[in-house]
């Protein structure tokens, strides 16, 4: 439980901080706390060694990525239907 509270605290501190951050910075954070998450799901499953190794590069994948899109303005959005379109972020 406290380093769920650890790690709640870095995100929300790293996300706060976005707002001055170039893009780069903004992948290397949104890769960071991708890889925090997916190791904290995989502590909170009790997965094995080499699953939280996968979950954490999943996360840190997904992180940049989600950060790479905030970065070129571009978002996705659910159509109801199970598709997603991009559009501009609102």
């Amino acid at each position: 439980m406290k380093s769920m509270i650890l790690a709640t605290a870095a995100v929300a501190t790293l996300g706060l901080g976005a707002c001055t951050m170039s893009a780069n910075e903004r992948t290397a954070v949104g890769g960071l706390a991708g890889a925090a998450g997916g190791l904290i799901l995989a502590d909170a499953l009790n997965a094995n060694p080499n699953w939280t190794i996968v979950a954490a590069l999943g996360g840190a994948a997904a992180g940049a990525l989600v950060a790479r899109n905030s970065a070129s303005g571009q978002c996705a959005y659910s159509n109801g239907n199970g598709s997603y379109y991009t559009g501009p972020c609102v």
